[in-house]
């Protein structure tokens, strides 16, 4: 958590009735449209991301809607769960965890009366990036009328997503990610399109109730008890990322995409030159990269021995991939010293636990230090795409 967030969260001993909250929750909503990249309004709920998955379904969709959800992993499930919680005919493309799909498998399952399209940007319990330029692309070439709504919870800050210009009706995030402060908050950009939807739904909604919170943000107000401290840590992350680009939050977003790029890579490159294979078939993420255990070796065992050795902080994998690969995040604050550390960490974990033929202290190192100083020379921002490691 960023030290500046800390202390605002220390100091928000504001009443959220008042000039002075209201100040600052117009400012904040305002920052978060710049750091989303979109024109369309940008709603605040004091909940996990999962809250504003909920709303999107409940608010654009009504009982019966033919909605079509795209899965390759957990979070992927949470979409359809979701859906069919809310009484929605869903209609699914589902790929293996680590995998993502293709344009033609997402045509195929486009209906005439499919009504939404729900997807991830990034998933983030395989480490798999998606398509969502492709996908937008491919409603827009096939006059499909059905909305567009991203989960970009750990897309937001590590990928690049031209919200407005592709198309994306909503788009997801999450404080807890690349905006480095706790959970507790969720946001969402919703478009013309996404508003009209609203209007017409006919599924119950009360808390999430997204019309009702447009009115009041209007206003510098929430329909109802807003995370104070939350908000005010979110301005001092926010104005951070903006320093980052010199006071241009747009730049600064941008940086932090780079950053997580570059660490990325760095990551992947060490993994391959310990000789550990990367998870799925190249798709790959920047907000986290996920790699297999050797063969026999319980991936937990490698994310134990990082946390009590180093206190580093390794995630298992999750659902079915329990045990079967582990994840290391490159979201927000995670930089080139935290990515050599995490790197060194391993090479010490591979040299008395892992048995990897060939293995020599360095020889990931290197390969993170290469990647580092070959981005580094390059004379333009580093782009979300790296053709030969990304799907056809």
């Amino acid at each position: 958590m960023l030290p500046a967030a800390q202390f605002a969260m220390a100091a928000a001993d504001i009443h959220h009735r008042t000039p002075e909250f209201r100040a600052l929750y117009e400012r904040v909503l305002g920052q978060l449209k710049t750091f989303v990249g979109t024109n369309n309004d940008v709603l605040l709920l004091a909940s996990s991301g999962t809250g504003a998955m909920e709303a999107a379904v409940s608010n654009l969709t009504s009982p019966g809607d033919r909605v079509l959800v795209l899965s390759a992993g957990k979070f992927g499930e949470r979409w359809e769960a979701l859906a069919k919680a809310f009484g929605c005919q869903v209609d699914l493309v589902s790929r293996p965890y680590g995998e993502t799909f293709g344009l033609d498998e997402v045509k195929r399952a486009l209906r005439l009366d499919t009504r939404a399209v729900f997807v991830q940007a990034t998933e983030s319990s395989t480490g798999v990036r998606h398509d969502v330029e492709g996908i937008a692309q491919l409603l827009k070439s096939a006059g499909s009328s059905a909305l567009l709504i991203v989960d970009a919870i750990t897309g937001l800050g590590t990928t690049r997503l031209d919200v407005d210009g592709w198309g994306v009706d909503v788009i997801i995030g999450g404080s807890q990610k690349a905006v480095m402060i706790p959970p507790g908050l969720a946001y969402l950009s919703l478009s013309d399109r996404a508003w009209k939807a609203a209007e017409i739904s006919k599924n119950p909604r009360y808390y999430f109730d997204l019309r009702k919170e447009r009115k009041n943000a209007q206003k510098g107000e929430s329909s109802y008890t807003p995370a104070v401290a939350l908000i005010a840590a979110l301005g001092a992350a926010l104005d951070y990322i903006a320093a980052q680009g010199g006071g241009d939050l747009a730049a600064g977003r941008d940086a932090l995409v780079d950053n997580a790029e570059t660490c990325a890579a760095m990551t992947r490159a060490a993994v391959r030159a310990l000789g550990l294979e990367l998870f799925g078939p190249g798709s790959y993420s920047a907000a986290a990269t996920a790699v297999l255990p050797p063969a026999g070796v319980d991936s937990g065992v490698i994310v134990k021995e990082l946390k009590s050795r180093f206190a580093a902080i390794v995630t298992n994998g999750q659902g079915e991939m329990k045990g079967k690969i582990f994840r290391i995040a490159h979201i927000g604050l995670f930089d080139y010293m935290d990515t050599i550390a995490i790197v060194g960490a391993l090479e010490q974990v591979a040299a008395t636990k892992l048995n990897l033929p060939g293995f020599a202290f360095g020889k990931a190192l290197a390969a993170a230090q290469q990647v580092f100083a070959e981005r580094s020379a390059r004379p333009t921002a580093i782009t979300a795409r790296e053709p030969e490691l990304v799907k056809a």
